[in-house]
């Protein structure tokens, strides 16, 4: 019984001696917390402001510390550029690429060894948390004067006057609003809700600051964006994107289910306008960016990848003919090659990589009151050299698309397409091959959008080697076919009916339509020579079928404008006997 009281008494001075001390430790870390406050904000201040050669300024309402447990928060945080030094360092040509401007309410800090910080000057926390921040980025893209530029000091050299070294396990940045503006105009370039971001293993030290294997002193950055939605000009359109995701260590940008989705249905989405405009219906599964160079992209505003992968996707193109085209509105500014030219920043992407994209091409025509279309599947190939970027362009201004796809599912079609990157009249050439098909299979695309049926026709193949530009196109094209035989119908342009034209159609058959190219086993066949002026209203694609259709007309025997009636088609007969 005595030893058992003694065993009892010896855990109740154990237990005491331990209250006492935890006590005194709290007491102590909440004296010494209470006691640093004001000199940990001071220090944290002039860190930040000396830290960024007085550049930026931070400010917070209220800092709570608990030594016991490591940790630390700032409430009411707000980084911003320092006023005096930014108009300083603009006025001589050295500010950064990118000046930054943060808000966030709550910032948190966990497991800090406050004592190992302020006496050895080495900092290792788990992690920081900025719950729901703004952040603004402004782009400067102008560079730096020579005479006053001088070399940017490392992060290890601004914080070698404070701390030997410092780690961070993990930065995650939840729910932030982003914002990426032009900084000569404050106009937006780009902005982002619900983003979060990650930096893992954050290390700055002596030797970590020429660690190639890491991205500005971490292991990697990665962010995601989930649910965005947007939209889109006008409110003609909805953006909805699945994803985005990207990781700076493996060089990837992910994008899955992006839609451009119309607002309205086909026709009502068209008259909602005074003037004809395009309707796009778009949808890609997945959007891939590869071998990003995210260093270039902070340091110089500039966006050079490995490639660009596109696909799965779909993609509709509607056109009304009953409505006029925009006036003075030129679709050459919507041409790939002159698109890239607007992209906000320089831009630099080696290949793009284009794989089972589905393309269907409708025109509503007025008089037949139907809607004709021409499908390409299975769209695939690439794009080199997709670039705005004046040096690039000095080595080489040429983008080479080199694409494959299947048309009306029965033949395949081959083009090469030379876009010349900085020729003021947007100057590009195509040629390719088409490969056999029965030329009835054209008929849903014919009757509907041209008023001509195929009776029959079996293609032996086309091919073309066209020049184009903004004012128009020139080049060959030759149609092998035999045994063609076609129906005309009412002339949409007349206001006719479209109900078809026997008289004219007996005409075009027995006396224009040449039944076969080549005429006669044996024979060259005919090469049409093509030439025709290019209208404002006339989209890249319009521009690049019409010149193969027109070639197709004139072998076929119609020349560059169908025939419309019974006294065309005489007078093609008058000077066809006169020519023989």
């Amino acid at each position: 019984m005595a030893a058992q009281k003694n065993k009892h008494t010896a855990w109740k001075w154990v237990a005491g001696i331990l209250a006492i001390l935890l006590l005194a430790a709290g007491g102590t870390a909440l004296y010494l917390g209470a006691k640093w406050k004001p000199m940990l904000k001071e220090k944290i201040s002039q860190g930040v402001y000396e830290g960024s050669d007085h550049l930026y300024r931070i400010d917070f309402r209220d800092m709570q510390l608990n030594l016991l447990a490591g940790s630390a928060s700032l409430q009411g945080v707000v980084l911003r550029p320092d006023t005096a030094t930014f108009t300083q360092l603009k006025a001589a040509g050295q500010l950064p690429v990118h000046i930054f401007r943060i808000e966030l309410e709550k910032l948190q800090i966990s497991r800090i060894g406050i004592l190992t910080a302020y006496f050895k000057k080495r900092a290792d926390l788990r992690a920081i948390l900025l719950d729901k921040p703004s952040i603004s980025i402004s782009h400067y893209p102008g560079k730096k004067k020579a005479d006053t530029a001088k070399a940017e000091k490392t992060l290890y050299q601004l914080l070698s006057g404070t701390l030997k070294s410092l780690h961070i396990g993990q930065i995650l940045i939840k729910d932030a609003d982003f914002n990426y503006l032009n900084g000569d105009n404050n106009k937006p370039l780009n902005t982002i809700r619900h983003l979060d971001v990650t930096v893992k293993d954050l290390l700055v030290d002596s030797l970590s600051q020429y660690d190639t294997t890491r991205f500005y002193y971490t292991k990697d950055v990665t962010f995601s964006l989930s649910g965005y939605r947007a939209p889109g000009k006008g409110k003609m359109y909805g953006m909805k994107i699945d994803t985005i995701r990207g990781s700076a260590a493996r060089g990837e940008i992910t994008v899955k289910g992006f839609q451009m989705i119309p607002m309205y249905p086909e026709l009502e989405f068209s008259r909602k306008y005074t003037y004809g405009h395009d309707r796009y219906d778009i949808s890609f599964q997945k959007i891939s960016l590869l071998g990003v160079d995210f260093g270039k992209i902070v340091r110089e505003g500039v966006l050079e990848a490995r490639s660009l992968h596109l696909g799965p996707a779909k993609t509709n193109i509607f056109v009304n003919r009953e409505l006029p085209p925009p006036p003075k509105f030129d679709k050459v500014r919507n041409f790939p090659h002159i698109a890239v030219r607007r992209i906000p920043m320089p831009t630099v992407i080696d290949s793009v990589l284009i794989d089972n994209i589905d393309v269907a091409y409708t025109e509503y025509n007025p008089i037949s009151k139907k809607k004709g279309t021409i499908y390409f599947q299975n769209l695939k190939g690439s794009i080199t050299n997709i670039t705005n970027d004046s040096t690039r362009l000095a080595k080489n201004n040429h983008a080479i698309a080199k694409l494959s796809a299947k048309v009306m599912k029965a033949s395949r079609i081959d083009v090469t397409i030379d876009f010349n990157l900085t020729d003021k009249l947007a100057a590009f050439s195509y040629n390719g091959s088409v490969a056999p098909m029965n030329l009835k299979v054209l008929n849903p695309m014919a009757k509907d959008m041209g008023l001509v049926e195929i009776e029959s026709g079996q293609m032996q193949g086309v091919t073309f080697n066209i020049k184009a530009n903004s004012r128009g196109s020139s080049g060959t094209v030759r149609f092998l076919y035999s045994d063609l035989k076609i129906k005309l119908y009412g002339d949409p342009e007349a206001g006719e009916k479209p109900k078809k034209k026997g008289l004219l159609s007996f005409l075009a058959n027995t006396l224009l339509i040449k039944d076969n190219n080549p005429d006669k086993k044996g024979e060259a066949p005919r090469i049409a020579r093509i030439t025709f002026t290019r209208t404002p209203a006339a989209s890249f694609f319009n521009q690049l079928w019409k010149g193969v259709f027109i070639g197709l007309r004139e072998s076929a025997g119609l020349g560059a404008v169908p025939v419309k009636t019974p006294e065309q088609a005489m007078k093609k007969v008058r000077e066809k006997l006169h020519k023989d």
